[in-house]
């Protein structure tokens, strides 16, 4: 990952990031409170030789004290020191109680000795740094004697009484700025652990991210009421969501201004991201612009845009590609601007055969020349191969990536499926973006024509069958399998 990647993450994780350094806050204020209070006193020695009456004999003490000081700091926790410490200042348990307490470090290169003395008492802290003061001279000396009529070498001295006790833990500020670092350092680790394991598009930024060669159109808001109000341009035209799909109009208009698209295709990668639904406020937003547009119905296999816009589905796109009815009968006008809108049909048993036939070029040519625009609802990429070989017989693709829903290699998929094509990729519409699992695209299900009860009872869908079964409306051969790169990568 790039820094930009790395940023993009941290600021997508915010709330990781901030929720552990919140968490790691609570628990070091907890702990805090939870440690016992600590004093200590300090007393400090200074080691020297007894007997130095002339500078070399100086100098040769100077020496051995420095010899013996580091001799002395780890006597200072023995049992010899010690013990009568504890007997003094009245400790049950003897010098293994006081031991842990006890800390002693002489500088390098000096003869002085600095001990500290750590007690959850203070008064017990000064007591045992008292005590010490005399014992640890004496216990010196009587180790240090080489016999009873022969004084000792070294002479320890107490330069500095004991202190009194001072508290020196538990440290609120150290406590909660170790706190606060390992919260960040753990959150900022979290986030990009989630970032990295957590390949769904769910912002504009997930988008670019997968694909930076790709130009995003438009961030339609996610909106809980969407199924019941699909159209939300007709149903509340100054929300939000109607915004965006009035920007999403502006930016598409300006998209390849040299070679401007006029018949264009909507689908998605997965079912059940937005794409019908996107359509249909699409084409209604360019409607009122003043385009004249017409909204066809290309989801052959799971017709739903005639349903969301309350309109008859008896005869459609279908009907017209086997030649049983004229296109002029089969549109349908819808709201008081320019929008016509055509149905699927009867559902045929060859989907993608009819929408890459010959026929299907020809509706498409002589709608050309009739609309300002041609938008057509097609089924998503993945898991049939109608969209794609739709694709080829438009202007343009607007791929409709729902957040929280597809995620990146499933979208980057569909991208190559349509690479694959030829087909020209205006852009990304990122739909149901959030205000403020990993899916199967295998979902969306498809039955043939002859396991569906509705369309066999029908005649005209009868007849649509024995057409497309005779060859009418066919390029030959069977559907074409879909066609996928190795390599997901752009």
């Amino acid at each position: 990952m790039e820094l930009q990647s790395y940023l993009r993450a941290l600021r997508k994780r915010w709330r990781i990031i901030v929720g552990c350094t919140l968490i790691a806050l609570s628990l070091a204020a907890l702990l805090t409170l939870l440690t016992p209070k600590t004093y200590s006193s300090s007393i400090r020695f200074f080691v020297s030789t007894a007997d130095a009456s002339d500078n070399s004999q100086l100098a040769q003490g100077g020496t051995f004290t420095q010899a013996r000081v580091k001799s002395y700091t780890q006597l200072m926790t023995t049992p010899q020191v010690l013990g009568p410490v504890a007997k003094e200042v009245g400790i049950k348990d003897g010098a293994s109680s006081i031991e842990p307490k006890v800390a002693a470090k002489a500088a390098p290169d000096t003869v002085i000795i600095d001990t500290t003395v750590t007690d959850t008492n203070a008064k017990r802290a000064t007591a045992i740094a008292t005590s010490l003061g005399k014992q640890f001279p004496k216990s010196v000396d009587e180790l240090e004697r080489v016999s009873a009529s022969k004084p000792s070498p070294v002479k320890v001295s107490l330069v500095q009484t004991p202190t009194k006790g001072v508290k020196v833990g538990p440290s609120w500020p150290m406590n909660l700025l170790l706190g606060a670092l390992l919260g960040l350092l753990g959150g900022t680790a979290l986030a990009l652990l989630r970032d990295r394991l957590d390949t769904k598009i769910r912002s504009k930024d997930d988008v670019e991210a997968a694909a930076e060669d790709v130009t995003v159109l438009g961030a339609i808001p996610y909106d809980s009421d969407a199924p019941k109000h699909p159209l939300i341009l007709q149903a509340n035209p100054h929300s939000s969501r109607a915004e965006a799909f009035r920007s999403l109009r502006t930016n598409l208009q300006f998209v390849d201004a040299t070679d401007h698209p006029q018949v264009l295709t909507v689908t998605s990668s997965l079912a059940g991201e937005g794409k019908t639904t996107t359509t249909a406020n699409l084409a209604f937003a360019l409607a009122n612009s003043g385009s004249s547009v017409c909204l066809i119905e290309g989801d052959l296999r799971r017709p739903r845009l005639l349903r969301y816009l309350g309109l008859e589905g008896g005869v459609g796109l279908t009907d017209v590609l086997i030649g049983r009815v004229a296109l002029k009968d089969v549109a349908q006008r819808f709201g008081e601007h320019r929008l016509m809108v055509i149905g699927s049909g009867a559902t045929p048993p060859n989907p993608s055969e009819l929408l890459g036939s010959e026929p299907m070029k020809a509706v498409l040519d002589d709608l050309r020349g009739r609309f300002d625009y041609v938008v057509i609802d097609a089924p998503p990429l993945l898991p049939v191969t109608d969209a794609a070989v739709l694709s080829r017989r438009t202007d343009g693709t607007v791929l409709v990536a729902g957040a929280g829903i597809v995620n990146r290699d499933q979208m980057l998929e569909a991208l190559d499926t349509l690479d694959a094509v030829n087909a020209n990729v205006l852009g990304i519409v990122l739909n149901r973006v959030q205000r403020g699992s990993r899916g199967n695209y295998y979902d969306y299900r498809y039955e043939s024509f002859e396991n569906e009860e509705a369309p066999q009872t029908d005649p005209e869908a009868k007849a649509v069958v024995e057409a497309t079964r005779s060859g009418a409306g066919r390029t030959g051969g069977e559907p074409a399998p879909l066609r996928r790169r190795e390599r997901l990568g752009r």
